[in-house]
C-alpha cells in the first residue's frame, strides 16, 4: 500500500463518529431520567453520619444506603488489626495466587470462611460479583448439558455467570416453590441441574426459604447455589448467613458471599466440598487471572470471624433501628414493600420522583439516599433502598422517617 492511500485510509478511519456514540448513549440515560451522579462523600469514624463534598462546599450528612449493615468498617479493633498488618506484610499481594500472590493469610482466611459455612473448602475472589460471574461460567464449563434453575429476582452478577456459561437456564417466579418444582420436573432426574438463589434478595428484602429448595434439589437430583452476600455477618451466631441461621448451610452445594458488606471489607469468596472448590480454582478465569487481595484486608477479615460476641451484639442493635425504622414508615403511611430482613425498599414508581425526592432528602435534610432504577430494577418499579445499620441511632431514624413523610405525603 503507497503512503498516500495509507494515509487515506487513516483519515477515514479518524472521522468514524466513534464519540457520537457515547454521546448518544449517555443522552439516552439523561433522557429516561436515570443519569447517576458520583457523591462525593467522606466515611470516617462518625459514620453512618458523613460529610459530602460539592463544589468547594462541604456538608453534613447521614447515611441510609449503604451495605455496612454492622459498622464494621469503623470498628477499632479491626482498624488496629490492618494498621498493623500494612506495617508487618505492606500495601499489596505482589500478584495473582498463581505467581507469587499466594499468601499464607488467604490460605487461613479461606479455611476459616470453610468454618464458617460448614463446607471442606473456600475459594477467595476479588470481589462477591467476580465470584459470581467467575464461579457460575465456571461450573457450566465442567457439567455437561447443565441447566440452571434462576429466581427471577437474581443478582445481575448471576445473570451474568449464567449467560457467560452458555448453558440452558429456567426462571423461576420469586420464592415460589411451586414454580421451582413444576420447572423442575420438565427435566428428566438424570439431567445436571443447579438452583441458584439468594438468601437474602438486595432489592425486595425478601428471604429464600432455603430448607425448602434444599429438599426440592434432593427430590430432583440438583446441586445448590445460594448467594449468601447480604446475610453474612447480619445472621447467624458466628455471621454465617441464613444458612447458619436455619442449619441449612452444610446441605448446601456451594454457598458465596462477601466480605465487603456485613463484614465491612471487600473481597468475595465461594465455600463448598474440596473437590468442586478445587476445580473452580484450576478452572475459572476470573480467579486465575487477578491480583489477589492484600494482605492487610485477609488479616482484617480473619480478625473480624473471630469477633461472634461482638458481631452478635452489632447485630441485635442493628434489628432494633430496622424495627423502628419498618413500625415508624408504616405508621407514617408510607409505601413500604413487604421485607422479612434489614433491607427496606421503599416504593416509588417513577423515575423523577425517584430522583427529585432523593435531592430533596439530600438538600433539605441532609440525608443521603441514592434512587434504585433501571437497570438495578425494572422501570416503573424505582424505589429506595434503605439500610438501617447497626450504628444509626433512633434519633437518626425520627429524622429519616420525618424526612421521608414530609417528600412522599
Amino acid at each position: 500500500m503507497s503512503l498516500k492511500r495509507k494515509h487515506k485510509k487513516i483519515n477515514a478511519v479518524a472521522k468514524m463518529p466513534y464519540q457520537s456514540y457515547f454521546a448518544e448513549a449517555i443522552e439516552r440515560v439523561k433522557s429516561e431520567q436515570r443519569y447517576r451522579i458520583f457523591r462525593q462523600l467522606t466515611r470516617d469514624h462518625n459514620f453512618p453520619q458523613a460529610k459530602l463534598h460539592e463544589a468547594e462546599a462541604v456538608k453534613d450528612i447521614t447515611i441510609w444506603c449503604g451495605v455496612d449493615y454492622l459498622g464494621l468498617s469503623q470498628h477499632p479493633e479491626l482498624k488496629t488489626a490492618m494498621i498493623h498488618a500494612v506495617q508487618e506484610f505492606g500495601v499489596g499481594s505482589g500478584g495473582t495466587r498463581n505467581i507469587g500472590g499466594n499468601l499464607q493469610h488467604h490460605t487461613l482466611l479461606e479455611q476459616a470462611l470453610a468454618q464458617l459455612h460448614q463446607q471442606e473448602a473456600a475459594l477467595l475472589f476479588t470481589s462477591g460479583y467476580v465470584a459470581n460471574e467467575a464461579t457460575l461460567k465456571t461450573l457450566g464449563q465442567l457439567i455437561p448439558n447443565l441447566t440452571f434453575f434462576s429466581d427471577q429476582q437474581n443478582h445481575m452478577s448471576i445473570i451474568e455467570g449464567i449467560r457467560a456459561s452458555q448453558c440452558a437456564k429456567i426462571i423461576f417466579q420469586h420464592n415460589d416453590l411451586h414454580d421451582l418444582e413444576k420447572k423442575l420436573a420438565l427435566l428428566p432426574l438424570n439431567a445436571p441441574k443447579i438452583i441458584v438463589f439468594e438468601s437474602v434478595y438486595s432489592m425486595s428484602g425478601s428471604i429464600a426459604p432455603m430448607q425448602e429448595i434444599i429438599a426440592l434439589a434432593k427430590k430432583y437430583h440438583a446441586l445448590t447455589y445460594a448467594d449468601e452476600v447480604h446475610a453474612v455477618a447480619v445472621y447467624g451466631a458466628h455471621g454465617g448467613g441464613i444458612g447458619e441461621l436455619t442449619r441449612t448451610a452444610k446441605n448446601i452445594d456451594l454457598i458465596q458471599g462477601t466480605l465487603s458488606k456485613g463484614f465491612g471489607l471487600m473481597g468475595g469468596y465461594i465455600a463448598g466440598k474440596n473437590a468442586l472448590i478445587d476445580a473452580i480454582r484450576l478452572h475459572a478465569n476470573g480467579f486465575i487471572f487477578t491480583t489477589s487481595l492484600p494482605p492487610q484486608i485477609a488479616i482484617t477479615a480473619l480478625k473480624a470471624l473471630t469477633m461472634s460476641k461482638e458481631i452478635q451484639n452489632l447485630q441485635r442493635q442493628l434489628f432494633n433501628v430496622v424495627a423502628y425504622v419498618k413500625k415508624g414508615l408504616a405508621q407514617a403511611g408510607l409505601q413500604v414493600l413487604p421485607s422479612t430482613s434489614q433491607i427496606i425498599p421503599l416504593w416509588i414508581g417513577n423515575v423523577a420522583q425517584c430522583e427529585s425526592v432523593s435531592r430533596r432528602l439530600l438538600e433539605e435534610f441532609k440525608i443521603y439516599i441514592q434512587p434504585v432504577n433501571y437497570p438495578t430494577v425494572k422501570k416503573g418499579t424505582e424505589r429506595f433502598r434503605i439500610s438501617p445499620t447497626a450504628r444509626h441511632t433512633l434519633a437518626d431514624a425520627d429524622r429519616l422517617i420525618a424526612a421521608l413523610t414530609s417528600c412522599l405525603l
